[in-house]
């Protein structure tokens, strides 16, 4: 049984990288990932997903290594 004081937040609503790894939410690190797309980054690049799929956390984490 995990104690709840060890389980970490879920980021709902929360596009802010460094807002999620400082205090304590729950995160699938991407960065292999965005490392693949920087590796094959064209002239204009299309980031299509469903509403509230986490494009804008996507650019945060962009924004936040580069």
């Amino acid at each position: 049984m995990i104690d709840n004081d060890m389980k970490k937040k879920l980021p709902i609503g929360i596009d802010d990288f460094c807002k999620i790894r400082t205090e304590g939410f729950y995160y699938v690190d991407k960065t292999a990932m965005i490392r693949d797309l920087l590796n094959a980054w064209g002239e204009v690049n299309l980031f299509t997903r469903p509403r509230r799929f986490g494009k804008s956390l996507n650019m945060s984490i962009m924004e936040v290594l580069l």
